[in-house]
């Protein structure tokens, strides 16, 4: 019975798309990925302060047309169990997860965009362990009936913001000579949990030194955060 309540509840929170919730990947002690700006290795940029500006500014942009809320404003820890709570508060209708990749290799480099989705895809599945590596506990043992309830009701509306995401974010990156990496399902647990057509951003490698000079730019983070509102306005806008 629980499961025809969520289906329900799924079902309305994609009728009328009103509300998003921003979701700064990492924060506080989890840190995320780490890079450095200069060969010396001394100025040190983490994922936690990268996603927190770009989520920032993305709620600005989203702000002049919708509701928009953070799940965090600060560097403090906030587990994916109380993110998905927040979705639940605000009663968002879509949730954003914003992050930045890193690689053992630093030469791997480009922009990818996730939608939830159960899948196979070797890449996919890499990144995945990336930002589930914290799920401790009963976080972890998240219901299979439920993801695959969430994925039924939710994939069609999160692979439909995804193309709308990108094609507002493609002139952004190949204007900055970000390899484009597409779109890609992922099982993220932060999407399953919140319950809501979503994405997960992974917007270039802090890994590799090139790369995150150019997405740590102010100018490059306001693009960024224009084309990403721009992209989930257009899809609010041909929900309604």
């Amino acid at each position: 019975m629980k499961y025809f309540f969520v289906s329900l509840f799924l079902m309305s929170q994609i009728a009328s798309a009103k509300v998003v919730l921003i979701d700064p990947g990492h924060g506080g002690e989890e840190s995320g990925a780490v890079g450095h700006l200069d060969a010396r290795r001394t100025r040190k940029v983490f994922e936690k302060d990268l996603s927190l500006r770009l989520s920032k500014k993305i709620k600005e942009e989203l702000s002049k047309s919708t509701t928009a809320y953070l799940t965090r404003s600060l560097d403090r820890a906030v587990s994916l169990q109380e993110r998905a709570d927040l979705a639940d508060i605000v009663k968002a209708d879509l949730f954003l997860s914003i992050h930045f990749n890193s690689s053992t290799n630093a030469k791997s480099h480009g922009f990818e965009l996730y939608y939830l989705d159960n899948n196979s895809n070797v890449a996919a599945n890499k990144v995945e362990r990336s930002e589930n590596l914290n799920l401790k506990g009963e976080e972890l043992i998240v219901n299979q009936i439920l993801v695959d309830l969430v994925v039924q009701q939710t994939v069609h509306h999160s692979k439909e913001l995804a193309r709308l995401v990108h094609e507002r974010v493609r002139p952004v990156v190949k204007l900055n000579k970000i390899e484009d990496r597409g779109i890609k399902p992922g099982l993220f647990y932060v999407l399953a949990l919140s319950k809501r057509p979503g994405l997960l951003v992974e917007v270039g490698f802090v890994s590799n030194p090139d790369e995150l000079r150019k997405v740590n730019e102010e100018k490059f983070m306001n693009n960024m955060a224009k084309a990403i509102a721009a992209g989930v306005v257009s899809f609010i806008n041909k929900q309604k």
